[in-house]
């Protein structure tokens, strides 16, 4: 394999880690660019739940926590499919 051909080849560079380091510090192209640092945690995006909003969530889980389980129907489908009847 030529020199060119070994410069493109990313699995080539993968052999030479020492090689890709050295060419990363002395690109001129890579240096031009604009380094700009993001911390998403910084402000978050996500307003906070007031005490309000906790208090009325955990009314509505408590709320369907005490209702009665629903019936999915999941009987009444095996007994009108006969062949389904010999698998439960």
């Amino acid at each position: 394999m030529n020199a060119s051909h070994s410069r493109l080849n990313p699995f080539f560079l993968m052999l030479d880690p020492e090689v890709v380091i050295t060419a990363m510090e002395s690109s001129t192209a890579l240096r031009s660019l604009r380094q700009h640092i993001c911390r998403p945690l910084d402000k978050p995006l996500i307003p906070k739940t007031h005490t309000i909003d906790r208090i009325a969530l955990r009314e509505y889980d408590a709320l369907i926590d005490e209702e009665t389980f629903m019936d999915t129907g999941a009987d009444a489908y095996v007994q009108a499919q006969p062949a389904l009847q010999h698998t439960h």
